[in-house]
């Protein structure tokens, strides 16, 4: 016990730190760098600019700023931090705020910017908790889930995006990472076993049948994969990489089922080992019935789960809709809907 223990241990420590020290690569001449800000010498409002309505700058914040990381760790800069109209790109800072700073050193007197706010440790903590928590009541499946976690993450940042992004076929590489997320998740939860053999089966059976019956009907409905701010940005990435949208859509929404799939294949298979080790005489169709029992009651609030969860990340543009009383035909032929709905 204590072998395999030491054994999960390091297989964590190792894939923590693949991802903690990967190469991420970056803009030649720019570095980012965490700062702080210690005055602002300078609060210009609108009437100080005389900024008319709608002007591209209607505040301004002289700020002065420390380095906190980097080579240039301990220098102090003033910047300037424009305001515009629109609050949503707007870095509005105060004294002693934590930030992340750009500093430009592809012209002969470097150039600082604040590029916005520094939360990585509120985020490293809430990680820690959640960890935490996972190891103290899950304990050694806990531990178990950190790891498969952590094997998840590398799969899809390390060998899916950046095999997207050389031209291989989104689709194509999702099929593979799914099948390796798959087999190495439930493996290390449940051992090999029979219940963790079902539950391979049964997610990727269920996986792939939702992403044919999508890439089917998506095609027939001419999405375009185009359904976000972020996918069209894909189309001016710099330098030589042509990307297929519509693969990188049907690749999302293959990957976006394998979580809900697995969850209950592995609930299914786990409910029929139990029933199987408590009655080991019960025939095949009387366990088929029972775990047809199981998936029926998971379905109802599998779906509702995942109703909610699309409904609560649209709510801003649900009450847009409503606002602007859109009609429900014009709603329902939105590209961004009906890549939602399908």
């Amino acid at each position: 016990m204590k072998k395999k223990l030491i054994l999960l241990v390091l297989i964590f420590l190792c894939l923590s730190s693949v991802l903690a020290y990967a190469n991420t690569g970056g803009v030649e001449g720019l570095t980012t760098v965490k700062g702080e800000v210690v005055q602002i010498v300078t609060h210009l409002k609108p009437d100080d600019l005389n900024a008319e309505q709608g002007s591209l700058i209607q505040e301004q914040q002289i700020v002065k700023v420390r380095v906190l990381t980097g080579e240039f760790e301990g220098r102090e800069f003033l910047v300037e931090n424009n305001l515009g109209s629109n609050e949503y790109y707007n870095i509005r800072v105060e004294e002693g705020d934590k930030i992340l700073l750009v500093l430009d050193t592809t012209s002969d007197q470097m150039q600082v910017y604040i590029s916005g706010f520094s939360r990585d440790f509120y985020e490293i903590i809430i990680i820690l908790i959640f960890i935490l928590l996972l190891l103290s009541i899950g304990r050694m499946k806990g531990l178990k889930s950190v790891i498969t976690l952590s094997i998840t993450l590398l799969v899809i940042l390390k060998v899916i995006v950046p095999a997207i992004i050389k031209g291989i076929s989104p689709i194509m590489i999702s099929v593979i990472g799914s099948i390796v997320i798959t087999v190495l998740t439930l493996t290390i939860v449940s051992g090999f076993s029979r219940k963790s053999l079902s539950a391979i089966l049964g997610t990727l059976s269920g996986v792939f049948m939702a992403a044919g019956i999508a890439y089917v009907i998506g095609t027939l409905s001419k999405l375009t994969g185009l359904n976000s701010e972020e996918a069209v940005m894909l189309m001016y990435i710099p330098g030589d990489i042509s990307l297929n949208l519509k693969g990188i859509l049907f690749a999302g929404i293959l990957i976006g089922t394998l979580g809900a799939v697995m969850d209950v294949s592995m609930s299914i298979a786990s409910s029929m080992h139990e029933i199987k080790m408590i009655k080991n005489d019960i025939s095949k169709r009387d366990l088929f019935n029972s775990g047809m029992n199981v998936g029926r009651d998971i379905m109802g609030t599998m779906s509702n789960t995942l109703i909610l969860a699309y409904t609560g990340a649209s709510i801003p543009i649900l009450i847009i809709f409503t606002a602007y009383d859109i009609s429900f035909l014009e709603i329902i032929n939105l590209d961004i809907i009906a890549t939602e709905i399908i």
